[in-house]
Formats: C-alpha cells, structure tokens, sequence
C-alpha cells in the first residue's frame, strides 16, 4: 500500500513538473465571423500567437496558465478562465469596443497619423544601427544550430497506408506541434556546431564549421547545402528578409508603414528591462508580408524578441505557413545580441488546412559573444577548396559535451529510426528513385548510368535519336571522373560518341586536367559565347519538337586538353588547346568557302586547331562538393566571363589563322519588394578572315521551350555576324501586379516582361569568303523583340508571348512566338 501510495505521489509530482498548457479555437465577432489578426496570449507573460486569416490559433506552453487573453483593436479584450491543462476548439467571442470602433467598421486598418505604435517605430529605425552587432567594429560568437523535417497531419489512414507498410515502426516517435497543435512525425534532423567571426569595417564575416551530424546522411554535403540555402540568414532590421528566394517586407522596415498596419497593445517588464508590445498584420492580401507582435525596449528601442508568421494568401508556392521566433538578451545592460532563433515552415502541395506536408523547423542557438578582437585580413580569405572530414565524424560523447541544449526524447529517436529504416528495403528503393529523380542518373556499384533524361531525342538529320551513357562515381568528392556517352540516329544509320577524363591534380587550388573526344551532330550557334564541354550538347539538335525547318545541322569531330585552376575564391583561369573538324551533317546544308588550296577553288570542310584562355568571375556563388566536379546551389549570382581563342593555322593541318575575344555578363538584381530584373549582356569580335563554320551566329530559338540566351523570334542562321553585341532584360514582378487584379488574386500568377536586343556586323573579307549559298545577315540596324509571360500557372508551368520589334518583312519572319517552361519554384 505505502509503496502503490508512493507511486501516486511520484507521478502527481512528475505531472507537475511537465505540465503543459495546450489550447486551440476560433476567435470570432459578434456576427460569428472569424477576427484574422487578434491577438491571443496567456495572462501576465509574454507568451502569445496571432490568429491566422480564419481567425483560428494554437498556443502552447511548458508552464501551467490557468487565463487566456484575447484582444484585437477596436474590440473588448475577453479574458478566458482555462478549466484544464488541455483546452481545444474553444470559441472566443469579442465585442466591438468604443475606440476606434469607426475604422474597424470601414476596412480594420490602422491610421498612419497620430498611433503611438508608428512613433515608436521610427525610434526603432534611428537607433537600428547602435542596436546588436552593428555597433562593434569586430564581433565573434558561438552558434548552434539544428534542423529537422517532420511529416504533419498524421492520422489513422496515414499510418495503414501502403507507403508505410513495412516501416510502421516510425510512427513510434510521433509528438505535437506546439505552434500549430498538428500530429507529426521526425524524419530527419542536422546538427552544427561552428564559430563566426565578423569585421564590420570591411563588411565580411567567415563562418568555420566545428562539426556537423544528421540522421542517416552523416557526410552529404549535397543535403547539407540544401538546408544552408533553404534556410538563409536574415536580420529583422533589415527593410526586406529573403526566404524561399523571395524578399519579404520586414515589419521593421522603413517601407513598413506603408504595408502594415501597427498598433500598441501593451508594456510590461520583461528581464527587468521596460517593454512596449506592438501587433502587427498586411494592409492587402497577397503581398509578401508578416503578421505577428514584437516586444521592445523603452530606453534602446532594441527588439527584445519577435514572432512573424506569413500569411496564407502570401504569393508562395509548397509553403502552407513560415512562423519565426526570434529572442534576443541584454547584455552589459544595453546591448541587444541574439540569443535565439526558431523558423518553422509547413510544406505542402496546397493550403487547405486539412493538407498533410512536411515541417522544416530550424531552430539557431548563440552564445560566447567576444568583441573589438580584430582578426588579419588574411583570416577571411575564403577556402577555395578545403574540407575537414573530421567534422562530420564526432562521436556521441562530444554532441552531449558540446550540443547548447539537450535533444528531446524524439529527436534523439530519429537518429536511431533513420538507422533502422536503412536496413528496411523499401526504404532503400524509396531512397533510390528520389536520387535518380535529382540526379538523372542511375547507380549501379561505383558506376551511374545517364543522364537519363536525355535518351531520346529527335532533328531532321538523325530522326530519331536514342542516347545512352554514363560516368564512374566513388563518392560524392572524386578525384577524377571518366564519361562517356553513345548515340545513334535511325534516319541517318549512324552511330556517334563522345568520351571525356579529368583529375584533380591540385585541391587546394582546384588545378583540373581533362580532355577528351567527341563526334557527334550539333547545332551551331546554339549560344553566342562559345566553351569547349567537349560532352557539351544543344537544345537544338537534341530536342524532340522544334518550330520550322531544323536541318542547318553540323557533323563535328572535336578533341581538346585544357588545364583550369582556381586561384581565389569563384575565381576560374583555364587554358585549353582543340581541334576540330566541321563538315555538313547532309547535302541540304552548306558550309563552303572559297579556297585557294582547293582544286576545285572551294573546300566544304573546316579543319581548325586553336588555343584558348578564358577568365570566369562568379561572385556570391555557393558550390557543392570538394573533387573533381562539384554541383552550384541554384541562386542568384553574378558572373562575369570572357574567353580569349587564337586559331592556329598550319598546326595539324589547320586551315585559319584568327583571334577572337568574347565577354558575358550576367547580373541579377534584387528591387526589394518589386522582384528581381535578370541584366544579361554578351560582346564579341573576331579578327582575322574565317568561314561560315567559326562565326559567330545569333542563336535563335525554334523550340517550344524558353531557352536562356536565345531569341525567341529568330530562325537558326538567321543572323550570322564576327562582331557583336546584345542586351537583354527580364524582369520578374512576383505577382506584385496580379495580385491586386480581382479574381485573379487567389491564383499566385507572376508577371514577367523582357526585351532583347542584338546589333552586329560581318566584314567585306568574310562575306568575300562565304560559298555556303547562305547570305550573311547581319543585324547592323539592331534587331529587338520583347515579350510578356505569366508563371506560376498551377504552380509549375510559365508561358511567354513574344513580338519581334523589327525585320518583320523577312521571308519566313517569325513575327509571334509562344514559348513555355517548366519549373518547381517557391
């Protein structure tokens, strides 16, 4: 008896210390209509949420509350007595109050003039700059920071589907939500322990990896880099916060006012330092905007802490809901710095409540801030190419020594279930099909058969083309790498090939060797600044549908050798030696030039050594990988490349003596909340007399397809030119236009526009020289075209109509083009 006694007793004990308060509902008017945007906290704390566009909530808490507070502006506050520990579905009825009952009848927006909230606000930006890190020419700190991915929504029939079967065993480690109060089950997590340091003098900052762990995957970097990107960095003093690719309107930001609308709601003491709390929520739907409160201080205006939650009706695709948390501490008594940052995202294929997805919950921990300890210069200068294995291999002794927080029972769980799922052959064959899917290759031991999506193709010269080939793979970071590829066309009954080596002599400095050997069909002129991939293959004569004639086709046998290295950071010297025959790929075409080595006075096939040097700058850009061929993250950066070539006649039986010089430049550029404009310029000269088969053509666009750097209204050989220039720019409006068009609001479209332009020439010598019967057009009069797009037709799919400007009495003028593509962006 004493002992039954005693057990009751311990288990009152332990239901004390891990009491939670849990409640969910709907906060509603007088009408019974859903209030979006109220405020709902447990009293005396600063524990709160804001309710979504429905008015619906969920609030959690590791301490007992026994009352519930809901107000919104214009409305009585209700205070709510909670009878248990676990209260959901709860209907909270407000009652419109006398002040400013006038402006919640109209529109529930806020006035600019004469609201405390907005003067505080303008305090906040004064100050920004003396607030947190900014105010120290040099910082250093600590940083934890763990990521996981959780499937939501899980019910009875998710757990008898047939997906799982086989795999019940994961349901084992199920929990709830504390944001959203929705079943999910851990799949993954990522651990990393780094230190970072910070100049604000020369504006850099070097991140060092200390160790890093995630459940089944221990040394991915492909994985881990698509948490990196997935999860960029952000301060919410900036005007605009950048997820998903997407600038958000920060509620602090200087351009706030104009999208949000702000009200004061309360102060309090919080770490005995005088707060004001301030609710925030978009003035229009659709726009990339926050709701949320944020707590600050009455003294430094600094940000005590913060929570942004983005709006369903927000223009992004695959995320249901983004909600951050961010709690900053008082250092030195004045000194903002953050403590701690949570970001959880809801990914799925559509918004409806009901929808299941995936959780991404990333969760950042700092401590150890150090200031005024400058570093040399020479201490940020970036690795080119260094990886510490070590990292990845820290046994279970040092995460527990090191972690800045333990890990729950659950997730310490996903660690021992991803070792478990390995073994489960279903798992193993789920796993695959993913890889395939994103890589294109099939692996097969320490081979990968593909790329697989370039099997079949088709051209008036081959018909029908099928492809097949592959590469070895030992890992992820090889040091050398052989491909290889065959082809053959059932209309033209031939076989082609191409096979190529390299090595990585050099990691530090990324010193690359690789040749190899190709002879193949192309199109050329498919793009203006030429390289020499020697498995490099175009749209044009691989795709399976084109517009028009596509017989202007080239049979090209092509070996080179070239030495790369990579001296500083995403900066690439190459040198390079080829050489090249060019004939006709069939009798309808020509590549003829008038020669005086010829009996016959005119040759059709060009041979042609050259030696290269060639310069690519690409600032910003994030690579994966540390061997011999490495993948970039897909995000914007700039680059800027320019190629050198010198034609060496006489050398194997060369037949041109030439020097031609290209230059491109791309640079995408971020106008804050008007989206992004793509600038893209290309220039290129080449000195010297050579035929139709070293030219530089315009590359025109007769796909289906919207293919960068090509005009969409110009044939192949519509224009041929040696010297050349061309503009284009594309911008991309976001849905900033559509979103406000009624009726079209709730479809996410995104608006783009361009224009393109192109001016060149080609030289008496050169024309002199042409017997191809093609007459040289050159677009000495520019030649232009624009266009207007719509993207994000359901989700997936952006069409293009584009007009050319001008030449529009030439004979077969492409005067309208609808081009298309598919994509999957956020």
């Amino acid at each position: 008896m004493k002992i039954k006694s005693l057990y009751i007793l311990f288990l009152l004990f332990s239901l004390t210390v891990i009491a939670q308060t849990k409640v969910s509902g709907v906060v509603v008017d007088e009408k019974n209509e859903p209030i979006p945007f109220a405020n709902v906290y447990f009293k005396n704390s600063t524990e709160g949420v804001i309710t979504n566009e429905n008015g619906r909530f969920y609030l959690e808490s590791t301490k007992s509350h026994a009352f519930l507070i809901a107000s919104f502006i214009g409305y009585t506050s209700q205070e709510i007595k909670l009878e248990k520990a676990v209260t959901y579905n709860l209907k909270i009825s407000l009652s419109e109050g006398e002040t400013l009952r006038e402006v919640v009848l109209i529109s529930g927006k806020m006035p600019k003039k004469n609201n405390p909230a907005i003067d505080i606000l303008r305090k906040i930006w004064a100050r920004k700059k003396q607030n947190g890190l900014r105010q120290f020419q040099h910082y250093q700190y600590n940083k934890y920071e763990k990521v996981e991915f959780d499937l939501n929504t899980i019910d009875s029939a998710t757990m008898k589907s047939k997906l799982f079967k086989g795999m019940e065993f994961v349901f084992e480690q199920m929990d709830t939500s504390k944001i959203t109060g929705k079943t999910y089950l851990p799949i993954f997590i990522n651990e990393s322990l780094s230190e970072v340091y910070g100049d604000n003098t020369s504006k850099r900052e070097k991140e060092i990896l200390k160790a890093n762990k995630n459940s089944g995957f221990s040394s991915n970097q492909q994985i881990i880099a698509f948490i990196k990107d997935l999860y960029a960095d952000y301060d919410i003093y900036n005007n605009y916060l950048k997820f998903f690719d997407k600038d958000f309107v920060s509620p602090l930001s200087r351009t706030g006012i104009d999208v949000y609308n702000y009200a004061l709601t309360d102060s309090m003491f919080i770490d005995n330092k005088w707060c004001y709390n301030i609710v925030y929520y978009p003035r229009r739907k659709g726009e990339l905007t926050f709701k949320g409160d944020f707590w600050v201080n009455d003294t430094t205006f600094a940000v005590k802490n913060i929570n942004l939650a983005v709006t369903k009706s927000a223009n992004i695709n695959w995320v249901k809901e983004i909600y951050i948390e961010q709690e900053f501490e008082v250092v030195n008594d004045s000194v903002f710095l953050l403590k701690r940052d949570h970001m959880m995202s809801d990914f799925a294929f559509n918004k409806k409540e009901e929808s299941k997805g995936v959780y991404g919950k990333r969760t950042t921990l700092y401590k150890n801030y150090k200031f005024n300890e400058p570093k040399p210069k020479e201490f940020y200068k970036e690795e080119v190419n260094f990886i510490d294995n070590s990292v990845y291999s820290k046994n279970d002794e040092y995460w527990s020594e090191n972690r800045f927080e333990e890990l729950s029972k659950d997730e310490l769980g996903v660690y021992k279930m991803l070792d478990t799922l390995k073994t489960v052959k279903k798992f193993k064959q789920m796993y695959n099909l993913v890889a395939i899917l994103g890589s294109g290759y099939i692996q097969k031991g320490n081979f990968d058969f593909g790329p697989i999506f370039s099997t079949v193709g088709y051209n008036d010269v081959e018909g029908i083309r099928l492809r097949a080939g592959g590469r070895t793979y030992f890992g992820q970071n090889d040091p050398w790498r052989l491909q290889f590829y065959t082809a053959y066309g059932f209309k033209d009954d031939q076989v082609k090939y191409g096979v190529s080596g390299k090595i990585l002599l050099n990691k530090k400095n990324r010193l690359i060797l690789e040749g190899g050997n190709r002879r193949d069909i192309e199109q050329l002129g498919a793009s203006l600044t030429t390289t020499n991939n020697v498995l490099g293959r175009s749209f044009a004569s691989s795709g399976l549908f084109m517009a028009g004639a596509n017989n202007n086709l080239t049979s090209i046998n092509l070996s080179t050798v070239s030495l790369n290295i990579e001296p500083v950071k995403n900066l690439t010297l190459e040198t390079g030696f080829s050489y090249r025959t060019l004939k006709p790929a069939w009798d309808r075409f020509s590549l003829d030039y008038f020669s005086s080595d010829s009996s016959t006075g005119v040759e059709s096939e060009v041979k042609q050594s050259e030696i290269t040097l060639s310069v690519d700058y690409t600032p910003k850009r994030k690579t994966i990988g540390y061997g011999v061929e490495r993948s970039t993250v897909d995000s914007p950066f700039t680059r800027v490349f320019v190629n050198y070539s010198q034609g060496l006649k006489g050398v194997m039986d060369s037949d041109f003596d030439y020097q031609k010089i290209q230059l491109y430049f791309k640079q995408p550029i971020l106008v804050g909340g008007f989206g992004r404009l793509n600038v893209i310029t290309e220039a290129g000269k080449t000195f010297g007399e050579v035929p139709l088969g070293l030219m530089s053509v315009v590359p025109g666009n007769q796909s289906y397809f919207l293919i960068e750097n090509t005009f969409n209204n110009l044939n192949f050989y519509e224009f041929v030119t040696d010297e050349y220039a061309t503009l284009q720019l594309e911008h991309h409006f976001l849905g900033r236009i559509l979103s406000r068009v009624p009726g079209l609001r709730k479809m996410n479209l995104r608006e783009i526009v361009g224009i393109k332009g192109v001016i060149g020439t080609v030289s008496d010598a050169n024309r002199a020289l042409n017997a191809s019967g093609l007459t040289y057009l050159a677009p000495e009069k520019p030649y232009w075209e624009y266009s207007v797009g719509v993207g994000n037709i359901f989700k997936v799919f952006r069409i293009d109509c584009s007009w050319r400007g001008n030449y529009r009495n030439l004979p077969d003028a492409n005067k309208f083009a609808i081009k298309g593509s598919f994509g999957f962006y956020f």
